[in-house]
């Protein structure tokens, strides 16, 4: 028994005391720290690792962050990947967040030390952007926001919407069931494929809260088709409400399919509801323009509360808007050509790998019929499932029995980290 190797493992207190283990409980937690000293331990225990190694071995395993997200390399083409979290924040955003982190005056007026308008300077930020809105508010998403207008406007009335505009968001949730559990009852018009002037004016009775009118953002709808716009439903003598969805405040050349808040509100909105982590390239939140008195029945309503954004939101959000251009604005509008240069150089001495030409997409149920051409690296199947385990994991996307690496949505300076993570996988 005196030659047990196991009789040699360190004391768990022995190997927190390790300089590397140490440094690393400050930053990730004791708890979380000791828990990988436990499985190192438990590993020489079963002769897998000898006991002097117990403590490098721990110090390996230590995770990067305390949170459990990881950082991913989006190469699948998809400027805004919903299943990772859509707008990458710019460099601006991401140092707001920091200094928000600890105690600020979100709601505290420095000069007078009294109680002041929550997330004013984000607020007035999105006001700027937007100077055909009469006033503004944020929730924590752009279904919130909907939500919350339809809570205000219509719970017990009736909101008429076309047919064709009933969409489903993703995941399953499905615009009816979410208006309908505002205590709004819908009134649907027209067809699936087509709807006219005529259906909305003889829906229009003293019961009707609004007429909502949805961008269908994710799909499009061609061949006999006909729509309804804001223009024209907007003398009718209700307010009209527009989700636009995809969160573009203003005409973008690139986009010319694709709403805008202030060409909706110019056209008679009275309220617009848009997504702050699409096309603006913020942070997950709701935007909420229009007309004052609206906005501000939206604002008091309760269920704002409920809906209201953290100062972290807050922060990125007005950093977004007053900062420089964001990382998808810098996709969306990279040229082919310049993509290709850094595919070449990326797959240079890498005799599995091929450059090919691509074709990128917005995702993020925006501009769903915009094609932009693009170039990838394509190597084996086979490299998938490595390199979403590699350091940092990378995303692409499989086509044909290839995988294929879109530049597009990798920033340049990331080719690095990419070249690394798959040098580490041959």
């Amino acid at each position: 028994m005196s030659d047990d190797p196991r009789r040699r493992v360190p004391r768990t207190d022995a190997v927190l005391a390790d300089p590397r283990l140490a440094r690393a409980s400050t930053t990730l937690g004791r708890r979380a720290v000791k828990a990988v000293v436990a499985a190192a331990q438990e590993r020489a225990r079963r002769g897998e690792i000898a006991p002097e190694d117990v403590a490098a071995v721990a110090a390996a395993a230590l995770p990067a962050h305390a949170a459990g997200l990881r950082p991913v390399l989006n190469a699948t083409g998809v400027v805004l990947h919903t299943n990772l979290g859509r707008a990458p924040l710019s460099p601006a955003a991401v140092d707001a967040l920091v200094a928000a982190a600890g105690h600020t005056d979100v709601e505290l007026d420095l000069d007078t030390g009294r109680r002041a308008r929550r997330g004013r300077t984000a607020l007035a930020a999105l006001a700027a952007a937007v100077p055909d809105a009469g006033a503004v508010h944020v929730v924590n998403n752009g279904a919130a926001a909907l939500v919350l207008a339809a809570t205000a406007l219509a719970a017990g009335r009736e909101i008429v919407v076309s047919r064709g505009e009933l969409v489903e968001i993703g995941d399953g949730f499905r615009l009816p069931d979410l208006l309908v559990s505002t205590g709004a009852r819908l009134r649907e018009v027209g067809t699936t494929n087509r709807s006219a002037l005529r259906d909305y004016a003889s829906a229009i009775r003293p019961e009707t809260g609004f007429v909502l009118k949805v961008h269908p953002s994710n799909f499009v709808v061609t061949g006999f088709t006909s729509s309804v716009g804001v223009a024209d439903v907007a003398p009718l003598g209700v307010p009209v409400v527009v989700d636009i969805g995809s969160g573009l405040l203003a005409p973008d050349p690139l986009l010319p399919d694709e709403p805008d808040a202030a060409s909706a509100l110019r056209a008679g909105a009275a309220l617009v509801t848009a997504s702050g982590d699409k096309l603006l390239g913020g942070p997950q939140a709701g935007l909420v323009l229009g007309t004052t008195e609206l906005v501000e029945r939206l604002r008091r309503h309760p269920l704002a509360r409920a809906l209201r954004v953290d100062k972290l939101t807050l922060a990125a959000l007005e950093a977004t808007l007053r900062g420089p251009e964001t990382p998808t604005w810098q996709a969306l509008r990279a040229a082919p050509s310049t993509v290709e240069a850094r595919v070449r150089a990326l797959g240079a001495d890498l005799p599995m790998a091929e450059v090919v030409p691509s074709v990128a997409v917005v995702g993020g149920g925006g501009a769903p019929g915009l094609r932009l051409p693009s170039w990838a690296l394509s190597l084996p199947e086979g490299y998938a499932e490595p390199l979403r385990h590699a350091d940092p994991p990378v995303l692409g996307r499989v086509e044909r029995g290839r995988l294929l690496l879109d530049l597009r949505t990798v920033a340049p300076a990331q080719d690095p980290l990419l070249r690394k993570a798959i040098l580490s996988c041959t």
